[in-house]
């Protein structure tokens, strides 16, 4: 009998404790209708920025008029995937730390950010490790189409205007963040990332449920 391939969940789970990026909506969750109040069936309903927790980055987020969520092409969401654990001691992620990715199409860093996750209770952090815009753009060259990191954001927090955003999105490549990989090593897996397909507004990013396979 073959063993079964360990998967893990690497999706933050959205709460009311959820760090926020700051200036984001807050998470609302609340209870629309319950059997205890006789209803006949409990439903939720929940409130929250589109950017909340682990989720993607259509190309609209910063760039006005290119594809929204909805539109991202679907088989740059599932296949094969690295995990890049960065050490502790950087706060910006550049090319030297990438390594060799000549067969790679999707990249997650893992960083000194997943710990975070332990307390969320502090709020959001400020001081997250993040990607320069030489290392998107060495991405972008070597045709990567997912880039993911293990916090709210893949770029410094209050930099001027958003490069490494940009470099990414105006070639289409999905940012995905948020992920919580405090419990995956670093090497090679299947990613299965699946954000909320849903059309209206600016369509700029969703949550999105996510796993890494071993393989």
């Amino acid at each position: 009998m073959l063993a079964e391939m360990k998967i893990y969940d690497i999706t933050v789970a959205i709460s009311a404790e959820t760090p926020i990026y700051k200036g984001d909506p807050g998470v609302e969750i609340n209870s629309f209708k319950s059997i205890a109040d006789g209803s006949s069936a409990n439903v939720s309903q929940i409130s929250l920025g589109v950017h909340t927790a682990t989720h993607v980055d259509a190309p609209n987020h910063f760039i006005d008029g290119a594809k929204r969520v909805h539109e991202i092409d679907p088989q740059k969401l599932i296949g094969p995937c690295r995990v890049i654990e960065v050490p502790h001691d950087i706060m910006e992620i550049e090319p030297e730390h990438v390594g060799d990715i000549a067969y790679v199409s999707r990249v997650l860093f893992k960083t000194r950010n997943s710990a975070f996750w332990s307390t969320p209770e502090l709020g959001f952090r400020t001081d997250f490790t993040y990607l320069t815009h030489d290392t998107a753009k060495l991405l972008v060259d070597n045709n990567v189409v997912l880039v993911g990191i293990d916090y709210l954001s893949i770029e410094k927090s209050g930099g001027p205007g958003k490069p490494v955003h940009i470099a990414l999105l105006e070639k289409e490549v999905v940012i995905l963040e948020g992920v919580d990989l405090r419990e995956v090593p670093a090497g090679d897996y299947e990613l299965i990332c699946s954000p909320l397909k849903y059309d209206g507004a600016t369509g700029d990013g969703s949550p999105a449920r996510t796993f890494l396979r071993e393989i």
